[in-house]
C-alpha cells in the first residue's frame, strides 16, 4: 500500500516503524520543523524525523500543512492512505480528500471519550481505571470521524501519564497495521461515534497543576499522575513554589484543606472531604529536589501551616 505518514511526536514513532515492518510503502514522512529545545535552545529534529531518517524515507517539514506546496506534493504521490499520529496540525480538507482509504489517525483514547490533544493525560488526572486506543478516519472536525478499531487497556491505579503512553505506543502500532489490512480486505465497517458520549481533553496549560486543596487526595494524587512529566503539580508555600514530584493518599483523616501536619514521620496536607495526602518528593522554588524529611528539617513548616496562600 502507497502511504503517507503524518506526526511528530515519539509516541508516533512506533506506528511509523510498524507501517515500514509490515511491508507498506511509506513514501514520504511529513512532520513540524526543528524546534529549538533545552537550556542552550539547541535546534532539534523532532522523533518522527530522527525514526524516518534512520529508515531512509523521504522526510518533508512545512511550516504550514495549508500551503498549496504541500496539497501538491501530497497530490504527485497519489497515496492509497494517509496516516496521522500526533501531527500537530489541523489537516485541510482538501487533503482530507485526496487518498482513497483516507486519513486514518490514531488516537489514544477509547473514542468518543477523550477527544482532543491530551487524551492521556486527562484520562489518567480523572481516575479513568480503562484506556486504549482508537484509530479512525479523519474529519473536519475534532476526532469526531468514524471508528475503525479500538483496543482497550487497564489502567494502573499508581500508573502515571507518561508510563500509560509509553505502553499505549506499540499498542496504537499494531492496531494500525490490523487497521490497514482490514481497510484493504474490506473487512472493516466505520462506526460513527456517539455525539452524546464525547468528552474532552484540552491541551494542557501549567496552570492546570495548580493544586486545589478543597479536592480530595485522590483526585489530587491522580491528577500527579496525570500530569507527570508536565506540567506537574505545585502550591506555594510562604509565597514561593513548591513543586510536588512524589506523594500518596493517606488512609486517616487530614485537617483542613491545605493545612500541614508534620506527626507519624510524615509530612501530610488536609484535603477536601478530610483527607490527607502525603508529600514524599518535593522541590522548593531554585532549589533541588529533596526528601520530605529533609524538607521538614530544613524549612520547619508549622503545624497547621497552609499552603496555597501568599503567593507571590
Amino acid at each position: 500500500m502507497r502511504a503517507v505518514f503524518m506526526g511528530t511526536p515519539a509516541f508516533a514513532v512506533p506506528t511509523l516503524a510498524a507501517m515500514t515492518g509490515a511491508g507498506h510503502s511509506v513514501e514520504l514522512v511529513i512532520t513540524q520543523p526543528d524546534r529549538p529545545a533545552g537550556r542552550k535552545q539547541t535546534l532539534t529534529p523532532p522523533p518522527v524525523k530522527i525514526k524516518a531518517l534512520e529508515l531512509g524515507l523521504e522526510v518533508f517539514q512545512p511550516r504550514r500543512i495549508k500551503s498549496a506546496d504541500s496539497f501538491e506534493r501530497l497530490a504527485a504521490i497519489a497515496p492509497d492512505v494517509i496516516v496521522v499520529v500526533g501531527y500537530g496540525q489541523i489537516i485541510p480538507q482538501p487533503i482530507l480528500d485526496l487518498p482513497p482509504l483516507g486519513c486514518i489517525n490514531v488516537h489514544a483514547s477509547l473514542l468518543p471519550k477523550y477527544r482532543g490533544a491530551a487524551p492521556i493525560n486527562w484520562a489518567v488526572a480523572n481516575g479513568e481505571t480503562r484506556g486504549g486506543v482508537t484509530t479512525m478516519r479523519l474529519i473536519f472536525k475534532l476526532d469526531a470521524g468514524d471508528m475503525l478499531l479500538q483496543c482497550a487497556t487497564p489502567i494502573g491505579p499508581a500508573e502515571t501519564a507518561q508510563e500509560l503512553l509509553d505502553r499505549l505506543a506499540p499498542i496504537g502500532a499494531g492496531l494500525l497495521v490490523e487497521t490497514l489490512a482490514g481497510l484493504e480486505a474490506g473487512s472493516i465497517t466505520p462506526r460513527p461515534q456517539a455525539e452524546e458520549e464525547a468528552t474532552y481533553a484540552p491541551i494542557l496549560k501549567r496552570a492546570d497543576g495548580e493544586i486545589d486543596w478543597n479536592l480530595p487526595a485522590s483526585r489530587i494524587y491522580n491528577r500527579l499522575r496525570g500530569f507527570t512529566p508536565w506540567p506537574g503539580i505545585y502550591t506555594y508555600f510562604r509565597g514561593r513554589r513548591l513543586e510536588i514530584h512524589r506523594a500518596r493518599p493517606l488512609d486517616q483523616a487530614g485537617p483542613p484543606p491545605g493545612a500541614v501536619a508534620t506527626t507519624g514521620g510524615q509530612l501530610g496536607v488536609g484535603c477536601g472531604e478530610a483527607s490527607m495526602l502525603a508529600l514524599d518528593d518535593l522541590q522548593p522554588e531554585g532549589k533541588k529536589r529533596m526528601a520530605a524529611a529533609d524538607f521538614v528539617r530544613g524549612y520547619r513548616p508549622q503545624e497547621g501551616e497552609v499552603l496555597g496562600e501568599n503567593k507571590k
